[in-house]
Formats: C-alpha cells, structure tokens, sequence
C-alpha cells in the first residue's frame, strides 16, 4: 500500500514540475513576443493556438521517438518520425494562426510574406527545434540527476548488503562450540558458566542490534572483539596467550563496523589453537595524522594449516574497505615462516 502511496505521489510531483515549466515558459514567450511586436494581445493568442502543438511534439520525443527509435539505435526511423511530426506541426500551426489570429502569418518579417515558403518552413522550424531542445535538455538533465542519485543509494545499498554478509561470517560453529563449552561448563558447576552466557549475549547483542549504522565506536567494537576472544580461548591451549593493546585516545573515535573481524577469525581458524606456543598480538593505534592503525601478528604453524581451506572473509572485507574508503586506505598482510601478520591503516575522517 505505501508504494502505491509513494508512486502516486512521485507522479503528482512530477506533473506539477511539468505544469510549473509550461506555465512559465508560455508566460515567458507571451511577454517576450508581446514586447517584440508591442502588441500583447496578439502574443497572448498566437502562443494559446502554438503551445498545445509545442506540448504534443516535445512529449511525442521525449517518450515515444526517443525510447522506441534513438535509444534503440533506428536513427533513419527517429529523423523519419520528426520529419514527418514537424510537417505536421507546421501545417496545423499554419493554419490556425491563419484562421484563428491574423491573415499576417510572419509578422516577424518585413513587408507581408506568404505560407509554405523555404523562409517561412525553416524559420518556424527552427522554433520547433529550438522547444525541443530546451525541453530534451532538461530532460536528460533530470535523468542524469536521478540516475546519479539511484547509483549513490545503490552503493549504500551495497554496503549494507556487505555488511549484512561480513554479521554471517561469525560461523554458525562458533556459536556451536560456545555452547557446547558452555554445557560442559554447567556440568562442572564452574563459575564460568555466567561469564560465558553474558559474553555470548552481548556478541549477538552487538551483531544483531548494534551494528545498524555506517559508523559505530570502536570502543564498542573493541568490547565485541575482546569477548569473542574471550570466549575462543575456552577452546585453546591453556598456554595460549592474547595481548590487546590500545594507543592513543579512542573515547570519541568511531569506524565501520565488523572491520577488523575475519582477520581475528583467520587466527584461531588457521592457526594450531592445541600448541603451546600459540599467541595472538593486537594493537590499535591512533595516529597524529588522525589515522587508526590496526595491527594483528599470531604464531602461525604452515603444517597444521595445509589442508584447510581458505573462506572469503579477507576478500568481503577488503571489498567493503574499497566502496567505504576508496584508495585512502593501506593493507599488508604477510605470511613468513611461522608468522601471520596483518597492517590496516584507515583514515578516521572519510576522505572524499
């Protein structure tokens, strides 16, 4: 119901732009040629008799000749169709100037000058032309208007469907193996049982309420990643160690959400969690430059990882990067030996 609402509403503002153009181009043209030949009234009648003829062409091209035959490449049937819709026209307006406002057809000339003659065809037609291409121009101007803006509300579109996407990369087993730690926790009667079930209600929280908008504050997202972290390491070595570090102040610092995510993922998924070595070192800068550094290290052990299969977090993420920030943006991500490194170093004012 509301979009039927919405398109009766966009036709009733389209109308009225196109009542508002004639009302003002017919006043306009009254005015003009009245001043012209110092004769208002002749003006008032000659321009009641021509518009409807001025609407009838311009709207034929603008929906009909253009659409069907420019649009779909028939350029002989498109100067065909004009050809033809411009003889009429000048016979009709001809004609009823002739019988309905003054035998005097050109006034515009000197001395009296006959119909249907090579001065009088070209100089009405050039009129016509002259309508159309106003009336075209601000035609393709408007849709040129219009089309940017679908493309811009297509690229937020994008983004949030990107985003939407990255809420999906927290892999359904994670949430599995949280409860499965969690049921073996209440078993034990541990006191971590609470712990576990707070930490996993504020990830969903966060995932499913929280991350509605473009931006959100990366203290915020700090608190989500230490959680997941927290809950990952139930299943990891007891040697395992994480180190989260924070430079700088990131009070009032916001950036877009779930960013930073399939990397964090990528260490425990790829890393041996059973080692005793295994370690994950995070840091978040804020530049003087107003840049936020995210830099991510993990032990990374190349046999236990051989045969699992790469997931497409990095390349959704690195895509998002690219439609929210453009080029303004640096990524390094390396593998050496027994170390998986990742450099992220975004702008925290869009740049443009």
């Amino acid at each position: 119901m509301n979009f039927i609402k919405n398109k009766y509403s966009n036709r009733t503002i389209k109308r009225k732009y196109h009542i508002l153009f004639w009302v003002s181009y017919f006043i306009f043209n009254v005015i003009r040629w009245g001043s012209y030949f110092d004769d208002y009234w002749y003006s008032l009648k000659s321009n009641l008799i021509e518009f409807p003829l001025h609407i009838i062409i311009v709207y034929a091209n603008l929906y009909f000749f253009i659409p069907k035959f420019l649009i779909q490449k028939k350029y002989k049937r498109y100067i065909t169709s004009l050809f033809i819709s411009l003889s009429f026209l000048y016979t009709a307006r001809t004609a009823l100037n002739y019988f309905l406002v003054t035998k005097n057809i050109w006034p515009e000339s000197e001395g009296y000058q006959e119909a249907f003659t090579f001065n009088h065809v070209i100089a009405v037609t050039l009129g016509e032309l002259y309508v159309l291409a106003l009336a075209t121009a601000i035609k393709l101007t408007v849709d040129w208007v219009n089309q940017r803006n679908r493309i811009e509300n297509l690229k937020k579109e994008h983004l949030k469907s990107e985003l939407n996407f990255l809420k999906t990369q927290i892999q359904p087993h994670f949430f599995f193996n949280t409860l499965n730690n969690l049921y073996a926790l209440t078993l034990e009667k541990s006191d971590l049982a609470p712990t576990v079930v707070l930490k996993l209600s504020d990830i969903m929280q966060y995932v499913i309420y929280d991350v509605k908008e473009p931006k959100v504050k990366l203290l915020k997202e700090i608190e989500y990643i230490q959680n997941y972290l927290d809950l990952e390491l139930l299943r990891c070595n007891k040697n395992s160690t994480v180190d989260l570090n924070i430079k700088g102040n990131i009070a009032n610092t916001k950036v877009p959400p779930l960013i930073f995510l399939s990397y964090i993922e990528n260490c425990f998924k790829h890393g041996n969690k059973n080692n005793n070595d295994f370690y994950i070192y995070i840091s978040f800068e804020i530049t003087q430059e107003n840049n936020l550094i995210f830099s991510l290290k993990n032990s990374f052990d190349p046999s236990f990882d051989k045969n699992k299969k790469r997931g497409i977090g990095n390349t959704n993420t690195k895509r998002r990067l690219d439609i929210i920030f453009k080029k303004n943006y640096k990524l390094d991500i390396s593998q050496e030996n027994n170390l998986y490194s990742v450099n992220l170093e975004i702008p925290l004012t869009k740049k443009q």
